[in-house]
């Protein structure tokens, strides 16, 4: 297949593993947020991981809010979570006229921003391990102002660790 306007492709696939999903694991993990902001939750996730002994697998991490989503992003530049939070206000803006507003003048924008940015994110586990890239990490994307305790569900579906 050949995408328009190019000119040479190549696709490339590769086998890593297979084989029976016999084993599932579900977690949670907690989340203090500070307010509005990103919050890399990449380490809490891979350390549930490797406490339930996953092996090669499927990670689906759900956030269990309707004001806050799950993203994943670079974490090398600081400056890249703050632009996002930004470009979200811009989507959303608190003064858009929102006819609800009974929770305060963040709350629906926030509903908004969770619309967009959903409320799931699935990460394949190869060897124990996440396959993100290099430069990838989850996020908690806290969209109200005050700060919130939020849960994480994390299922992982696949092979029990050998190792």
């Amino acid at each position: 297949m050949t995408l328009m306007g190019s000119t040479s492709t190549q696709t490339v696939g590769e086998l890593v593993t297979s084989g029976p999903a016999a084993y599932q694991a579900i977690g949670r993990i907690s989340v203090a947020t500070g307010g509005r902001g990103l919050v890399d939750v990449t380490r809490a996730v891979a350390s549930l991981l490797s406490e339930a002994g996953a092996g090669d697998g499927l990670a689906t991490l759900f956030v269990r809010h309707t004001s806050a989503s799950l993203t994943i992003q670079e974490n090398a530049s600081p400056e890249v979570l703050d632009d996002l939070a930004d470009a979200l206000d811009r989507l959303a803006p608190r003064d858009a006229g929102w006819r609800h507003d009974i929770e305060g003048p963040d709350d629906m924008p926030a509903h908004v921003k969770t619309m967009l940015t959903g409320t799931s994110v699935c990460v394949p586990v190869i060897g124990g391990r996440m396959a993100l890239g290099t430069w990838q990490a989850i996020y908690l994307i806290e969209h109200r102002d005050r700060p919130h305790a939020r849960e994480l569900a994390l299922h992982f579906l696949g092979a029990r660790s050998t190792t």
